[in-house]
């Protein structure tokens, strides 16, 4: 405990966070893996690659909403926990930790029974074609099965992280990444098994991670530990968990329901071959977004702890740092993007018609992403610091007020509707940026001199 708090509360802020920024970035673009590896392989099936592509990427929305369940407890607890640390207060943090992981099984056990019973009718909601939904069906069913495995592995990983154990948390995701790129190719072509056995190994390597997570978590080397007598849930040390994580978990299922919003409106207007830019798109946008919610998490344990211990300029300077980060990845992303998409499109599909579509639509997709890298270190500033309400609103801000109804407004506005639809995403993205911005050097002192007694 002493340990924690001279790790987090002394010495150089800018070493300190780039000692938990490192590991939770490497994390973050390893735990990518999962998806991008198994689309990589799905894409290349000899006869069958853009159908299967497509079908697994029609998944994404239900994908999106158990990630979703698993931060509404993750992104809510680890902030909380660090505040308890800086204020000295162990009982509480590991009542937190505890009472997370019961919460985690709980939504793990609704989510398996309510998606796995209605995945057809939601993969053809989200625009499952007759000849893409039996790859998306096969795919989603296995991949639900396993959920359990999921929500374990992001909801209780932050909470390695926010001890300062970054490099263990690391290593959760490279394992288990590890063990999903080799069985991938064992499963999806020595087997035979296909879009099958891409699930398969995917579910295998989840469940890997979560056995370490809990083998660490109840282990020796572990702070605060996970017990057996602090897993009954009680409303006053969960409650404040889902308040603070609920703007996580609106950002990532409006994730979700804009991924429906672009999936049909595109099936709409641009067919198949459409969503199948889509679903290469998606993932090439998580490998900016991604390793910037790594740098925040490797931040947020340093803001949180000194703002619970009252050290105001290390919080600034943990801060301004970590705004410099992400602001200066997302502009190097945004021109990659920007000069090479065809090439970024040609990793996930060897299909001509798709790569080309995708380099097209890619450049406008991305033209505003730039901008991400202030959207998300100032909206995950506030959940570092407790701020539950704002940062909801501004959650709330990009997706639901201004992206979802541009993807149904542009196509009507513009000659090509399909240009539209990508349209949206840049619009937004930069208005979103700037008024996260702004709203955050507005409140950023007065929130400090308040002091996380008033959180």
């Amino acid at each position: 405990m002493a340990q924690a708090k001279q790790d987090m509360g002394s010495g150089s802020v800018k070493k300190l966070m780039l000692q938990l920024m490192i590991p939770a970035v490497v994390a973050q673009v390893v735990n990518l893996l999962y998806n991008i590896v198994d689309r990589i392989y799905i894409g290349h099936i000899a006869g069958i690659g853009a159908a299967a592509l497509t079908g697994v990427g029609l998944f994404t929305p239900i994908l999106m909403l158990l990630n979703a369940f698993a931060m509404l407890v993750g992104a809510g607890g680890a902030p909380r926990t660090a505040i308890a640390l800086g204020q000295g207060d162990k009982e509480q943090a590991e009542k937190i930790i505890s009472n997370s992981f019961t919460m985690l099984l709980l939504f793990s056990v609704v989510l398996t029974v309510v998606f796995y019973a209605g995945a057809p009718t939601l993969l053809r909601l989200f625009g499952a074609s007759d000849a893409t939904l039996p790859y998306a069906l096969v795919y989603s069913r296995i991949y639900i099965l396993g959920s359990v495995f999921v929500l374990l592995v992001l909801g209780m990983n932050p909470f390695i992280t926010t001890q300062g154990f970054a490099k263990t948390s690391m290593l959760t995701t490279v394992i288990g990444a590890v063990i999903n790129i080799i069985l991938d190719p064992i499963l999806i072509f020595g087997l035979g098994l296909g879009v099958r056995g891409a699930a398969i190994a995917t579910v295998l390597s989840q469940a890997v991670g979560a056995v370490w997570i809990l083998h660490f978590l109840t282990g020796k080397k572990t702070i605060l530990r996970l017990r057996k007598d602090y897993m009954r849930p009680e409303k006053k040390v969960i409650l404040p968990v889902m308040a603070l994580g609920i703007s996580t978990f609106v950002m990532m299922s409006t994730e979700s329901l804009l991924s429906i919003s672009f999936s049909s409106s595109l099936a709409r207007y641009g067919g198949d071959v459409a969503v199948g830019a889509m679903t290469v798109i998606t993932s090439a946008s998580q490998l900016c977004t991604l390793p910037i919610q790594g740098i925040c998490q490797g931040g947020q344990p340093v803001m949180s702890f000194n703002f619970g211990a009252g050290k105001k300029l290390r919080v600034k300077e943990a801060f301004r740092f970590q705004l410099t980060l992400c602001s200066c990845y997302t502009c190097l992303f945004w021109l990659l993007m920007m000069l090479a998409p065809g090439a970024v499109a040609g990793i996930f599909t060897s299909d001509t018609a798709l790569i080309d579509y995708t380099t097209w639509s890619m450049r406008i997709y991305m033209a505003g992403i730039f901008a991400m890298g202030f959207q998300i270190a100032c909206q995950q500033s506030f959940m570092a610091l407790g701020q539950a309400k704002v940062s909801l609103l501004l959650a709330c801000l990009r997706k639901i007020i201004l992206l979802i109804p541009l993807i149904f407004i542009l196509p009507h506005l513009l000659p090509d509707p399909v240009f539209g639809v990508f349209l949206a995403e840049p619009v937004s993205d930069i208005l979103a940026a700037t008024i996260t911005t702004i709203t955050f050097f507005s409140r950023f002192n007065g929130i400090l001199e308040r002091g996380a007694a008033k959180v």
